[in-house]
Formats: structure tokens, C-alpha cells, sequence
């Protein structure tokens, strides 16, 4: 039986990808799960610096699998989905979205968890709840605004407009748009320039980041003072290789 998500490592990076390319990777019960597990190891992996998020084949993700809903297919709890998508975004790594073709509805608020977005030109973003007559349940309405704004959250919601690669870079949804087939290589490469530097400090700004993000700036000052891990183990290592290159 085929892997519904796939994972491979190579130099401190981890790719996940997501493996139903005959049905744009839509969003079923069992890919969940399998995500989670995925995603429930890489909290603890201390060999991983930076994760990157992807779909094989032409597009990232359709959204939730409609036949699935259809077929009264449920996950093994209530809010299953939506606390995957909580823990992407609460893994201590910094994660690197790589959308091409579809990023539809699920797929946006599974990507949305993401640290970063690299989009190839192509892509397609929309919500498409109200076509569907459904409301979100997986963070759509919280995360979507804080990325773009409440104001464009709520013409992409209320619209259901699809937005190109440039345009969604154009308003902060996407941090870089490439060629559509230089997506892959375009976060892998991003994630592996991360990862070149202190995995605690990546680890750290992450934390203080999402410590800080509901705070006035004067409470988050304070508690970036009290609260910043401070000098990494490998501090002293790479200040010594500073000064070789000296």
C-alpha cells in the first residue's frame, strides 16, 4: 500500500510530502493520520533543523477530499484535522511551504501553518468554503488575516477568488514566487540555507515568535528579555570558525 505522506531527510532538512497525486492531493481521514504521525515524530527529532511541505504531482493540495466526505469517512476524533494543522505550526522547526498548481480551501489553511510559502507562478489560491456551503473549522478565519490582513482575508473568504503565485506574493500570502518548476528546489533550497545556521537559534526565534504574537510590542519586548533561550551550545564553535576564517 502506497504512502499517503512520505518523508525524506538529507542534511538536516525533512521533506514531507503529501502522496494522492491522482486526486490533487486531497485531504482524506487516513493522509491525516498518517500526517500526524509524521509530524508528531518531527517534535521530537533533534536531527531535523528545518521542514519542508509539499504535494507530488501538478498541484500541493485540492482541500478536503469531497468523495470522502461523501462517503461519511470520519478521522479518529472530532478536531482531528484541525489539531494537525496546530501541531505543524507548533513544531519547534521552522516549516517552509512549497505550493505548485492547486492550494484550495484544506490545502490553504494546511499550508497557512507553514512558516514561510514559496509559490511557483502557477499556483492557484482560493478559499472555497462558501461554494460548498461550508464554514472552517481548521483555522482558516484565524490564520488566514494574520498573514494578509482582516480586510483581504475577508474579500478572499467571502469572494472565493483564486489568486495566481504573483499575486498571493503580491499580498503577503506567499513569501517568494518562482517558475512552477523550480518550486521544489526553491524551498528545498531555502530550508537548506536555514539550516545552515544554529538550529537552536531557528528553534528559539521560532518560540519567542509565536510567544509574542497576540502581545502589545512593549509586553513583547519584556518577554523576549526574560524569556530568550540565550547563547546556543554551538556558539563557541562557530564563533572558533569565524576566527580560522580570520
Amino acid at each position: 500500500m502506497a504512502e499517503l505522506v512520505r518523508r525524506q531527510d538529507r542534511d538536516g532538512v525533512a521533506v514531507l510530502s503529501l502522496n494522492r497525486p491522482e486526486v490533487l492531493n486531497a485531504l482524506d481521514p487516513p493522509l491525516f493520520v498518517e500526517l500526524r504521525g509524521h509530524v508528531d515524530d518531527l517534535a521530537g527529532d533533534e536531527s531535523v533543523g528545518v521542514v519542508v511541505l509539499r504535494g507530488e504531482g501538478r498541484s500541493f493540495c485540492a482541500g478536503n477530499d469531497l468523495r470522502s466526505i461523501q462517503r461519511g469517512e470520519t478521522p479518529p476524533s472530532r478536531h482531528f484535522q484541525a489539531e494537525t494543522i496546530d501541531a505543524i505550526e507548533a513544531l519547534p522547526q521552522p516549516v517552509v511551504g512549497a505550493v505548485r498548481g492547486h492550494c484550495f480551501t484544506g490545502g490553504l489553511e494546511l499550508v497557512l501553518a507553514c512558516d514561510l510559502i514559496v509559490a511557483g507562478e502557477g499556483a492557484r489560491f482560493a478559499d472555497t468554503h462558501g461554494r460548498w456551503g461550508m464554514t472552517p473549522t481548521w483555522g482558516m478565519t484565524q490564520r488566514l488575516p494574520r498573514r494578509v490582513g482582516p480586510y483581504a482575508a475577508r474579500d478572499l473568504m467571502f469572494t472565493g477568488r483564486e489568486l495566481s503565485g504573483a499575486e498571493a506574493m503580491a499580498m503577503g500570502l506567499a513569501d517568494r514566487c518562482v517558475p512552477d518548476d523550480e518550486v521544489d528546489s526553491a524551498a528545498v533550497g531555502l530550508a537548506a540555507q536555514m539550516a545552515q545556521n544554529s538550529w537552536w537559534t531557528l528553534r528559539g526565534e521560532k518560540a519567542l515568535l509565536a510567544a509574542t504574537r497576540d502581545l502589545p510590542p512593549s509586553e513583547g519586548l519584556v518577554y523576549e528579555r526574560e524569556h530568550s533561550p540565550g547563547r546556543g551550545p554551538d556558539m563557541e564553535e562557530r564563533l572558533a570558525a569565524f576566527g580560522r576564517k580570520d
